[in-house]
């Protein structure tokens, strides 16, 4: 593992799209990070063993939303309680790389970031661990750029995002020519027949690149938000940072951010691995019943002995046997 390199693995969302699934019953919708797909460990405690490929546990940090407090304060124990970093509450994604990244320059102002959504499936790991060491090597020679990782399409999905490459580049890695989110089947499989690459929000970059792009995009909020992180404590009885998250707009990292910056970014080919982004209900279902013909029962990591708070293919099969 190279020096500098640390992991953020997302996980403040709401997992809204997955509510008639993540609904306990209590009434109580449980965010899709802190479910398992089908028992074991949550979606959230195998992102954070998957960070373990480019970084060393002291390096993995994590960003939660304090709402969320009930569910991840005791499935983070092993974590430094430095790295767990707590938004006031969920202002899109954008904030939430913001916020971390602002956290993690200050600790290591030449720190070289993975970004890991906390709520994803992959089947084979390995493909995407050698993936993610080639885009954080790649960083040496690029280092004012976003790499993304682009994973090659099982099938013409019309509920993913899609990035149409443009030109190879030095190192296998390929330009950004457009972004495409949630085109129909017919365009879909037009993309992919172009070479386009599910868009999986996975990325690397340099924490000051990262820094740099959000600034270009959106000047006051970071500026803002560098004061609040200043002030936070100065203060007593004043929390500056949940003040600023209560005036804050919604912005999406990948619409408002990455979207418009197409010089800046570059995206890494991963090969099929099985990669889900358990986005929808149909997802869900989809990646269940490829997981249950691969293996019938289902595999328990040892890495992670707690289980997720909720079970999505038990969820599932309640609701179809409710339908």
């Amino acid at each position: 593992m190279q020096q500098n390199t640390w992991a953020l693995v997302l996980a403040a969302g709401e997992g809204s799209r997955l509510r008639s699934l993540t609904t306990d019953a209590t009434g109580t919708a449980v965010p899709k990070q802190f479910c398992s797909l089908d028992g074991g460990p949550s979606l959230l405690q195998e992102a954070l063993h998957r960070a373990q490929a480019v970084a060393p546990r002291e390096r993995i940090c994590t960003v939660v939303a304090e709402q969320h407090r009930r569910w991840w304060q005791g499935a983070l124990w092993s974590l430094p309680a430095a790295n767990v970093i707590v938004q006031p509450r969920n202002r899109g994604t954008a904030l939430g790389v913001l916020l971390p990244v602002l956290k993690i320059l200050a600790r290591d102002p030449l720190a070289r970031i993975v970004f890991l959504p906390a709520d994803h499936y992959v089947r084979d790991e390995h493909v995407l661990a050698l993936a993610l060491g080639v885009a954080v090597a790649d960083l040496e020679r690029h280092p004012d750029e976003l790499l993304l990782l682009g994973i090659a399409p099982e099938e013409a999905d019309p509920e993913l995002g899609y990035i149409l490459p443009g030109l190879p580049e030095a190192g296998g890695a390929l330009s950004v020519q457009r972004f495409v989110e949630k085109p129909a089947v017919a365009a879909a499989r037009e993309l992919i027949g172009a070479g386009g690459l599910w868009n999986s929000f996975i990325f690397a970059a340099n924490g000051f690149a990262v820094l740099s792009m959000l600034r270009e995009r959106m000047p006051e909020v970071v500026d803002r938000m560098e004061t609040a992180l200043a002030r936070d404590g100065d203060l007593r009885g004043v929390n500056t940072l949940a003040e600023l998250y209560a005036e804050l707009p919604e912005v999406d990292f990948s619409r408002h951010i990455m979207q418009g910056a197409e010089r800046r970014l570059r995206v890494a080919p991963v090969p099929r691995c099985g990669w889900s982004d358990l986005g929808t209900p149909r997802r869900v279902a989809e990646t269940i019943r490829r997981l249950r013909a691969e293996q019938p029962e289902p595999v328990r990591s040892a890495w992670a002995p707690a289980t997720g708070f909720l079970n999505l293919a038990a969820a599932h099969a309640r609701l179809q046997m409710a339908g």
